[in-house]
């Protein structure tokens, strides 16, 4: 009897807390196809009027490829710098190798977008980089770079160096090997860094409001700020029907990748 009640007791509990977690998401799913929509969930009156009236915004289809064009060329120079230093880190026996590691996470995680955003500023106004994507992209990608740094050092370590000795005995120069030899092995880090920093870009919204001054370049997460009247009330027909859209992208990414890598490990050197 005890047992039974410890398992209703946990089934209950459980239930609980997804429906917690599930109710915002049945929101948005059903909200951007309701005529009224309000807080709660509830069955909608079935309408597309909110679609339509959405595409006729002139900055919410240019925001979406905004985002795209920052998400991917973050993730870009990221992935490519990272591998570059996780592969010299790990490889390359330096004296205070883990401190300046650790001291780079640090730093990173202390010295946030909030408090360097006015040193951020001015060197970007120095620079000419203000209302350019080029600039939010170096700004985002030194930001995430210290991060992805440490998580791609662990798959690198993890990578056995007789690989790289034999590929060196026919004569490889250390970027092939780099290119040949250990990026097969550490795809699995690299897509995980790869959709981490995604994510990351894709849901920014202080860089991106700082330093882009055109409506035109600014992107879904920007925009989304401009559905709430001026006495601060949200739109709620348009914000669910921008939000679904604006997750849709993320979320295949993040089901490609996962049935692509998922729970299995794919090496360069044996299949």
């Amino acid at each position: 009897m005890r047992s039974a009640l410890r398992r209703i007791a946990a089934t209950t509990f459980v239930s609980l807390v997804l429906a917690f977690f599930a109710l915002p998401m049945l929101w948005l799913a059903s909200a951007p196809f309701n005529a009224n929509p309000k807080i709660n969930v509830s069955l909608p009156s079935f309408t597309l009027e909110n679609f339509r009236v959405l595409m006729d915004d002139p900055y919410a289809l240019k925001s979406l490829r905004n985002s795209l064009i920052l998400a991917v060329g973050t993730a870009a120079i990221v992935v490519v710098l990272a591998a570059l230093a996780a592969y010299a880190l790990s490889r390359v026996r330096l004296p205070g190798r883990d401190v300046l590691l650790y001291l780079l996470l640090l730093l990173s995680s202390i010295i946030t977008g909030t408090a360097a955003m006015v040193p951020i500023f001015l060197l970007a106004t120095q620079l000419h980089l203000v209302d350019s994507h080029l600039g939010v992209v170096l700004v985002l990608s030194g930001g995430l770079l210290p991060t992805a740094i440490f998580l791609l050092k662990d798959f690198t370590d993890a990578t056995p160096a007789s690989y790289e000795e034999a590929a060196r005995v026919f004569g490889a120069s250390p970027l092939q090997t780099l290119r040949h030899v250990v990026v097969p092995v550490i795809r699995p880090g690299l897509a995980m860094v790869g959709i981490w920093t995604v994510a990351q870009v894709w849901g920014d919204f202080l860089m991106p409001f700082l330093l882009l001054r055109d409506p035109d370049k600014a992107p879904a997460s920007v925009i989304m700020y401009t559905f709430y009247t001026e006495g601060g009330q949200p739109d709620l027909a348009l914000i669910s029907t921008f939000s679904l859209l604006y997750s849709v992208p993320v979320v295949a990414m993040y089901l490609l990748v996962s049935r692509r890598y998922g729970f299995r490990f794919h090496g360069g050197i044996k299949r």
